[in-house]
């Protein structure tokens, strides 16, 4: 792969050394501009088929730089980006750009069960801070992703079947406004913000820190099960119907994909075409046996690394790669699947299919699908069943003809489909504001809407997946 970013951005404006000067003066981090020592360092992220040319780079270090970047961006008329990792990148930065990857602070609070985590932290960091008290987040499958815009953007992880999205277990935030104010947010202190922000992911605002729950947790039993092409029918039939049948406390998802013949993967991968089921169970090993005897009877495992996993290595079970790549992707949500749908999905992305995507369905229900009990923005679709995540490596030439496959599979599935989009799935070319939009109900839209038109009139933080404010 290609490591050059393929998506270009608008021509940046212009900003100069006076400029730059200005904003060092009032800025403990570094202030930079194009072509200065450590300008694309500074931008790189995990996703790299968005090239961000902003017009000046702010290195943050705390909230005070936050707000005396956004100060000088609103000064000028000018937009804001943000990025911890690079994950959730959507849109090119062409004006002003913050980087948060030092503000890296966690404080876990032991007897409230909650970590304080600013806007850097990795997942992984509150993890090991966690584990010590017996605690786990509701981190996602990778531990490298940032864990407060992971959180924003609502937050499927391994435990969520069973506590729910991340995003609803925000109990407090501070957030820089578009204004460049630095307003301390709870249920009771701005509580629109605390239902807008928690699932907008940086539509409204800029979160320097949040206060999250942490729960009890300290293993999990589960790893991967990866069978060979022959068997894939079957297990995936097998696990489509079994995925409905089982408690909160498992969570499941299914992977078909064929692997490169590369270095470093595993001899039973390598040049093979694979169906990987990731299992994670918070009960005791011998009840999550039980039900993992249903898949391992569909077919042929070649590989096994199901095993009782201390919470800090619970990352294992999906295996995510952690290199930057270049990717395309769509995703939707789906009701329950019957033999007819998983035929399509065999005839679109099964092994002989050569297909250029892999294709990941996450089974969701639980307390998913039941609203928490402080709302948020976070759309809760109760008809929603499974997530669907198709992904392609990309070249800059590819981009059409990943398109079309994509698509091909997204309108063969259409019949199955339900309301609901997962922002978090959302990187890179799709993230439109039509697609933006699916993620939320229309009465939620609608309020968002109004609260972005409130407090953010003239789209400052629109490098996302944007929700526009109405028109004047």
């Amino acid at each position: 792969m290609n490591s050059a970013s393929h998506q270009s951005p608008g021509a940046p404006v212009p900003l100069g050394a006076p400029d730059a000067e200005e904003l060092r003066a009032r800025v403990a981090g570094p202030v930079l501009l194009p072509g200065e020592e450590g300008f694309d360092e500074e931008l790189a992220g995990f996703e790299l088929s968005v090239a961000h040319r902003p017009a000046l780079i702010v290195g943050a270090t705390g909230a005070a730089d936050v707000i005396a970047a956004v100060r000088f961006a609103a000064d000028r008329g000018l937009g804001v980006a943000v990025q911890a990792t690079g994950h959730g990148i959507s849109r090119p930065a062409t004006d002003v750009f913050i980087g948060t990857r030092r503000m890296t602070g966690v404080r876990v609070d032991p007897r409230a069960r909650t970590a304080r985590i600013e806007a850097g932290v990795r997942w992984e960091q509150v993890i090991h801070e966690a584990a010590v008290h017996g605690l786990a987040p509701l981190n996602g499958s990778a531990p490298f992703v940032g864990a407060v815009s992971y959180s924003l953007g609502g937050g499927l992880g391994l435990l969520s079947r069973k506590y729910g999205f991340a995003t609803d277990h925000i109990t407090s935030f501070d957030l820089v406004t578009a204004d460049g104010r630095l307003l301390e947010v709870t249920p009771e202190q701005h509580p629109d913000l605390f239902w807008g922000v928690r699932g907008s992911k940086g539509n409204l605002g800029i979160v320097t820190s949040l206060e999250v729950r942490l729960f009890p947790v300290s293993r999990v039993y589960g790893g991967g099960l990866f069978f060979d092409a022959e068997s894939t029918p079957a297990v995936l039939k097998t696990w489509l119907a079994w995925a409905p049948r089982m408690p909160e406390e498992m969570a499941s998802s299914v992977f078909l994909a064929e692997y490169p013949d590369a270095d470093g993967l595993p001899g039973p991968l390598r040049g093979k075409f694979v169906t990987h089921i990731r299992l994670a169970h918070l009960g005791e090993p011998e009840e999550a046996e039980h039900y993992f005897a249903e898949l391992r009877a569909a077919g042929n495992v070649v590989m096994d690394t199901v095993a009782s996993l201390p919470y800090t290595r619970a990352g294992e079970i999906h295996n995510d790669p952690p290199s930057p790549v270049a990717s395309y992707s769509k995703t939707f949500m789906l009701r329950r699947l019957d033999e007819k749908a998983a035929d399509l999905i065999l005839e679109l992305a099964g092994p002989g299919t050569n297909a250029v995507h892999g294709v990941e369905l996450r089974h969701l229900g639980g307390a998913l699908s039941r609203p928490p009990q402080v709302p948020s923005a976070v759309g809760h679709f109760p008809d929603a069943v499974f997530n669907a995540y198709i992904a392609s490596l990309i070249e800059p030439e590819t981009i059409e003809s990943v398109d079309r496959a994509q698509q091909r599979f997204v309108d063969a599935l259409r019949p199955w489909t339900t309301p609901g989009v997962c922002l978090n799935f959302l990187a890179g070319h799709n993230t439109s504001v039509e697609v933006a939009r699916g993620a939320f109900t229309p009465e939620n839209y609608a309020r968002l809407q109004e609260l972005k038109t409130r407090h953010d009139p003239g789209n400052v933080f629109r490098f996302n997946p944007n929700i526009p404010p109405l028109p004047a």
